[in-house]
């Protein structure tokens, strides 16, 4: 049932349990609300805090959700845009915690955000709640590169769809555990170079969107981790030169291209800030630089957004 209510500007509340004239005076403007019913839920969720970082996520956002119930809960879960996801709990805030994101193709607009929890006495609660997307603005530039990137010979095609292999078995790949651990830190002190979500005109033609952050550094300079994680990729790929990944758990994945000089070996385990490589211009690039990514279960987001995040700290997975 939808419940609705009128209010006009001349402060006069109309009652819809009278009868509505059948002509209202042209100085009067009214407001209509309709008071849409809540999603479906199981068990009280009265009292339940949820809230998220950023304050207003857009496309390409990364997503940190924080719940504290009312009451201890024994295990938590969420659901959001087709994913599902783990919660870890932070006893220093006796907050749930999981992180989330937002594709570049997410049109703007309302979407749900379901949890799932058990409590101390095995009851189940489920409940939905909205959280709206915004939409982000982001630019386009044309850059020229050898055509070997942009129309390949049937050799280098064939390598193409080898690496396509590679990174569809490694790129969506969701870990149960969660490796990081606190804030993300930026793997050069250096300006960024270009942005997030930049439109790419290679050769005139637009051939992809910027899904990561290039720093504009010299060959040869130190890349560190952005954080914790487990290396699952460290090899030279066609497109993105000599690349690293590293896994930091729960379908959350950095990516390190275009690098001089490998650092680190497949499934070694690192800290935030370990060196992983040097730069270089490996790979399609126009010149030397870093080029950093973000990928959470299959889909990229803005690293610099995720840097910018305040993470619980210093927890053991």
């Amino acid at each position: 049932m939808y419940a609705i209510k009128l209010w006009c500007y001349a402060k006069v509340r109309v009652d819809l349990s009278a009868k509505l004239p059948t002509k209202i005076p042209s100085c009067v403007t009214l407001l209509l609300v309709l008071m849409v019913p809540a999603p479906a839920a199981s068990g009280s969720t009265k009292g339940w805090l949820i809230t998220m970082q950023p304050r207003l996520p857009v496309n390409g956002s990364p997503l940190l959700f924080r719940i504290k119930p009312p009451k201890a809960v024994e295990q938590l879960s969420g659901k959001w845009l087709g994913h599902e996801i783990p919660f870890n709990f932070d006893p220093a805030t006796k907050t749930w915690f999981g992180f989330a994101g937002v594709s570049l193709e997410t049109r703007p607009g309302s979407y749900t955000f379901q949890v799932s929890a058990t409590r101390k006495n095995g009851d189940p609660i489920s409940f939905g709640r909205p959280v709206t997307i915004g939409k982000a603005k982001y630019k386009r530039i044309s850059v020229s590169v050898s055509k070997k990137f942009t129309e390949p010979s049937a050799d280098q095609l064939r390598t193409i769809s080898e690496d396509k292999q590679t990174k569809e078995a490694l790129f969506n790949r969701v870990t149960p555990e969660r490796e990081w651990s606190g804030n993300f830190r930026a793997p050069v002190r250096a300006p960024v170079s270009d942005v997030f979500g930049t439109e790419r005109v290679f050769n005139g033609k637009v051939q992809s969107y910027h899904q990561g952050l290039d720093y504009g550094v010299p060959s040869g300079t130190p890349v560190s981790a952005l954080n914790s994680g487990t290396v699952i990729l460290a090899r030279n790929l066609y497109f993105e030169g000599n690349c690293v990944v590293i896994d930091h758990g729960q379908g959350l994945l950095s990516l390190y291209l275009h690098l001089s000089e490998f650092a680190v070996k497949e499934g070694q385990r690192l800290k935030r800030g370990e060196l992983i490589g040097l730069s270089g211009g490996t790979g399609r690039a126009t010149g030397p630089h870093l080029h950093v990514a973000v990928r959470w279960q299959g889909v990229y987001l803005n690293p610099a957004t995720l840097l910018s995040l305040t993470l619980p700290a210093d927890l053991t997975p």
